[in-house]
């Protein structure tokens, strides 16, 4: 029989209790309004020893504690919009620099002579105050602001002082380890940059090497977090604390792993689930309740702490705002953005009150530990009511830029035949597709006989293509259809679909009689209207560093020109890839100007190209990890040139060992005339 007396024990019921407060806590912080991460730390205070003592802090909460702190900081910067903020680097760096020194030499002074810290206290403290976490993003991300510049500075602002907050906590923790008789800060500074350096020019190679070998995701998870692991410990080994090596990586590896990907998906998930909550109820085990409810003393200093911290940060947003001329509203929304607390001031009070002082004493005490969560509390609070009324303004006011979707329906079809291709082809549509509740991702495939089996293998890859987009929240349709010819199969699913693009597989030559495209891909090309993609894949989508755009001169005149720019701007932002797109200068300046109109923020060189006829130059640019898109046209239309003709031969000429993407833009009339024209075609044929 289980024990149920309390403290329980039995590492059964203890898991399941735990795995309970993950499932409820979260329903019922909702309907009242707070974040997730209070009623986690709330619930650890319950059933603490300091509560009602159901559960001991035991070495489980330990462990998981360690891994969840080195998760919050990885996550921490995995998920920032590195592309925003390098758009906006001079105000992100100006804010970020700002809004942590004004925080930090307020908040030494004020814990020196209003809290009577020691120095070393103070300073730890202080660096609360400087230090903040993106807890309100979501609420950027409800009201389509995502994009918009104030939060990109917002986002650069973190980077800088989560930075700069981490340096001061090891620098702290590190005078106070057991050997800090030989600490010296200019060593310790020298060996910290020699680590973050080998970590930022390895880890990222590293990487991409697995990535291009392994393309499963769960293998690459398991990478991934050995990678953290391996940071945190090299931080520590040189005398920093480890979450400092878990957010660098976090940053690193910011444009290996693609935001929509499955690993992301992997990461965020096993996080939240798991170490991330496991980490909060231990620590709100920590805080003891009797020590708070015995007077006001600590009340008073968490009060200190908050209107000083939120103060800081205010004032920062402030100057900033007219230091780099922001509107008042923008100005708000940072306020909002950097004024919660969580991930960094966790780490800090937890290190703090880990470092024993020689009197026996903790350097941060119960009472700071206890301030420390109630100010988490409070700044989520405000942050929450700040950010929210400042998001509503912009978007009522006008400012606001809302992304654009890219036409108004969005419907991706991808053609699944050949087994070895189904994985890398389904990536490439899941990359391709907005993320947005509207767009639609279809997969087919065409049976052409009554063979039993070649349909129950059809639908098995199928069923695996669905799965794949299941693993990120995506819904993938499927339709296994039986038809007379593989073209007429395609056209009508894609007919019955309403679907815009059309993905299918470049052919690859047999015999040397066999055109480039295939008997499939030509007659394909005749019969849809929509926008078709060919796709040749020889490295892993995510791998990808770079897509060089081949654009034909007066493409802007084509009547698809804007949703190829929607689908090559949503691939290179969904793999954080650098752009490379060359053309004639008026075209080059029209893609610029729609990538501009459709708030796509991507990061692009543009190149005056003249070399048409011959792609050496071209080709000689292209490394292992590159992607060549082609943009083609139909004859007839504005860009249509006879050099388009010979892509097939200089492909396979220059470009038979690198990845190609070669894109026909839809035809004027679309797909309801392709459809007409191919019936009336076999009306015709059968007559």
């Amino acid at each position: 029989m289980p024990n149920f007396y309390i403290p329980i024990t039995d590492p059964t019921w203890i898991f399941f209790l735990v795995l309970s407060i993950v499932l409820f806590a979260p329903m019922i912080l909702e309907r009242l309004r707070l974040p997730s991460i209070v009623g986690m730390i709330v619930a650890g205070v319950v059933i603490g020893p300091y509560g009602l003592h159901v559960l001991e802090r035991d070495a489980s909460f330990e462990i998981f504690g360690k891994v969840g702190l080195y998760y919050i900081m990885f996550l921490a910067s995995l998920e920032m919009n590195l592309v925003d903020v390098w758009k906006n680097r001079n105000s992100a760096l100006g804010f970020g620099l700002l809004s942590f020194a004004l925080p930090f030499a307020v908040g030494v002074g004020v814990n020196l002579s209003v809290l009577n810290m020691t120095l070393p206290a103070a300073i730890l403290v202080a660096s609360m105050y400087a230090a903040h976490t993106l807890l309100t993003y979501p609420i950027v991300m409800r009201w389509g602001l995502s994009r918009h510049r104030a939060v990109g500075i917002a986002v650069g602002g973190t980077i800088i002082t989560n930075i700069l907050t981490l340096l001061v906590l090891a620098v702290v923790g590190g005078m106070f380890r057991p050997d800090a008789d030989s600490f010296n800060l200019a060593l310790l500074v020298g060996k910290v940059c020699l680590t973050g350096g080998l970590i930022a020019w390895s880890f990222p190679r590293i990487c991409r090497w697995f990535f291009r070998r392994l393309d499963d995701s769960i293998v690459q998870y398991i990478f991934v977090l050995a990678l953290v692991f391996l940071a945190a410990g090299l931080m520590e080994w040189v005398g920093m604390e480890g979450i400092l090596g878990a957010f660098l990586v976090g940053l690193v590896l910011n444009r290996e792993i693609p935001p929509a990907g499955p690993l992301m998906n992997h990461i965020e998930f096993v996080g939240n689930a798991l170490f991330i909550p496991y980490f909060l109820i231990g620590v709100g085990m920590l805080i003891n309740v009797q020590t708070m409810l015995t007077g006001w003393q600590v009340f008073f200093i968490a009060g200190v702490m908050l209107l000083t911290g939120t103060g800081g940060k205010w004032l920062s947003a402030r100057l900033s705002q007219r230091l780099f001329r922001w509107s008042k509203a923008e100005g708000s929304i940072v306020v909002g953005l950097s004024t919660a607390r969580a991930a960094a001031t966790l780490a800090i009070a937890l290190v703090g009150y880990d470092i024993i002082m020689p009197d026996g004493s903790h350097l941060l005490g119960d009472s700071i530990l206890n301030a420390s969560m109630l100010l988490i509390l409070g700044s989520c609070l405000i942050a929450s009511m700040t950010t929210e009324r400042a998001a509503h303004h912009i978007v009522l006011s006008g400012e606001a830029k809302q992304e654009s979707s890219g036409e108004a329906k969005d419907t991706l079809l991808v053609a699944l035949h050949n087994p070895r291709t189904l994985i890398p082809m389904v990536n490439l549509a899941l990359m391709l597709r907005t993320p947005s509740a509207t767009a639609q991702l279809t997969a087919v495939s065409v049976i052409l006989g009554d063979d039993a089996n070649v349909r129950s293998e059809a639908q098995k890859q199928l069923d695996y293509a669905a799965k794949m987009a299941a693993a990120i929240n995506v819904r993938m349709q499927t339709h296994c259809r039986w038809s007379v010819n593989p073209v007429t199969g395609i056209v009508h699913a894609a007919k019955e679909s309403e679907a815009s693009d059309i993905l299918i597989g470049l052919h690859q030559k047999v015999t040397i009689g066999e055109t480039f495209y295939g008997k499939f891909a030509t007659d394909l090309l005749a019969a849809a209207g929509q926008q078709i993609l060919l796709y040749r894949p020889l490295v892993p989508i995510y791998s990808l560093r770079r897509l060089h755009v081949v654009v034909p001169r007066k493409a802007e005149f084509d009547p698809g020109f804007r949703h190829w720019c929607h689908r090559v701007a949503t691939l290179s932002a969904q793999i954080s890839a650098r752009l490379s797109v060359y053309s004639g200068s008026t075209t080059l300046d029209a893609v610029r100007n729609m990538w501009r109109t459709q708030h796509h923020t991507v990061e692009a060189d543009y190149h005056d190209y003249s070399s048409w006829n011959d792609f050496l130059p071209l080709a000689e640019r292209l490394r292992p990890d590159h992607l060549v898109v082609f943009i083609a046209a139909h004859k007839g239309m504005p860009s249509y040139h006879r050099y388009i003709e010979t892509i097939p031969q200089q492909v396979e000429r220059y470009f038979s060992a690198r990845s190609t993407l070669i894109i026909f833009p839809a035809r004027p009339g679309g797909a309801a005339n392709a459809v007409a024209d191919l019936r009336s075609g076999i009306s015709v044929m059968q007559k």
